[in-house]
């Protein structure tokens, strides 16, 4: 007996979407989008996926081409050869060697909030001289 939320879905090479995807349990994308893919499931993108557009998933496999920003809960992982120009936002990050990244990351697994560095203390400032009625040189 299967559970529909874990269903896997295959979405091959010859498919190309303009528009909003949206999904739950798990599919293989290898195709063309040109939208935003939205998902509480796991996105596995194939070698010959293309992407243009942000991404938000649960867990997010990258071998093919992204072109804009991921967020996901859990994982992304980057395989070899993957490109990625975006920026990254996760609890856990895996960057294979040979991978072409191009973005800022933001992997934070503990959900902590940055809190400002407390700054040394800067040492008392001269007063600033009287320029007033001196001569100019």
């Amino acid at each position: 007996m299967t559970n529909p939320g874990s269903s896997k879905n295959v979405l091959s090479s010859d498919v190309e979407i303009k528009g909003n995807l949206k999904f739950s349990g798990e599919l293989t994308f290898e195709g063309k989008l040109d939208g935003e893919i939205q998902t509480e499931g796991t996105l596995n993108l194939g070698d010959t996926a293309a992407i243009n557009g942000n991404i938000s998933a649960q867990s997010v496999i990258v071998r093919g081409k992204v072109n804009g920003n991921i967020h996901a809960k859990d994982k992304v992982e980057i395989k070899s050869k993957a490109e990625l120009f975006g920026d990254i936002r996760a609890s856990k990050l895996v960057i294979e060697e040979g991978v072409t990244y191009v973005g800022k990351t933001e992997v934070n697994p503990n959900k902590v909030n940055p809190t400002p560095s407390p700054r040394p203390a800067e040492p008392p400032k001269a007063p600033a001289p009287d320029l007033a009625g001196k001569p100019a040189r």
